[in-house]
């Protein structure tokens, strides 16, 4: 199974292309183009560059030791230039190529915001805007803004002491396999509870009955349906 950080991030470059259509030349995932010739990146200019900003916090979800609400931030980078002014590149101009960035951010938190993408991730909630670049490159003005924005989604931990158990190459742990990482073998499926029934008036606790209850399959988490 793929990370859900690279899930979220296709994800999100996936709606961006759809819904910017040709406002964009580019939309993809950011591989350090803002740090290659800038003179050779504003070719591909009106661009959106989309980036996992790490994980901002971990806290405990619920009672469970096990489960956590990991708060991650993902980037969209958005960039725009202008040849005729300063002031185009962010504003834009009256030619349809002539997008600015401050439309692009608005286009960017208007698609993104308030998404899951069908994953089990929280609703996207819009954050920070920030300047990256807003320069003049030769006779071009450029203008590059980072809009993030922050999810969470459940991780489950494993027991103190085991080591991942994949059940097959669904699994996301099926990774530890592939890189002949130590495994654990799973815990067997609980088969039948035992019970035993005595009488408050019984003397040492004596057993009046007892029984074995066997579970189906379903109830040991899997689905007969």
């Amino acid at each position: 199974m793929t990370p859900m950080t690279t899930q979220v991030e296709l994800a999100i470059i996936e709606r961006l292309r759809l819904g910017l259509g040709q406002m964009a030349v580019q939309v993809e995932s950011y591989g350090g183009q803002l740090d290659d010739d800038l003179d050779l990146v504003v070719r591909s200019f009106p661009a959106v560059w989309v980036t996992f900003g790490g994980i901002t916090n971990t806290r405990t979800h619920g009672v469970s030791r096990r489960e956590y609400s990991t708060c991650a931030r993902f980037v969209v980078m958005v960039g725009d230039y202008n040849d005729r002014n300063e002031g185009g590149t962010r504003m834009g101009g009256p030619a349809l190529d002539e997008v600015g960035s401050y439309r692009m951010v608005h286009a960017v938190r208007r698609l993104l915001s308030n998404q899951d993408f069908g994953l089990p991730v929280d609703y996207l909630k819009p954050g920070r805007v920030r300047t990256l670049y807003n320069t003049m490159l030769g006779d071009r003005a450029i203008s590059v803004f980072g809009c993030e924005f922050d999810t969470y989604w459940i991780e489950e931990a494993l027991d103190c002491g085991r080591w991942p158990e994949p059940q097959n190459s669904d699994d996301p742990d099926y990774l530890f396999v592939q890189y002949r990482g130590k495994t654990d073998v799973p815990y067997p499926y609980l088969k039948s509870v035992g019970t035993a029934y005595s009488l408050t008036d019984a003397p040492d606790g004596q057993v009046a009955a007892d029984d074995i209850i066997p579970l189906r399959e379903a109830d040991n988490g899997s689905d007969d349906s």
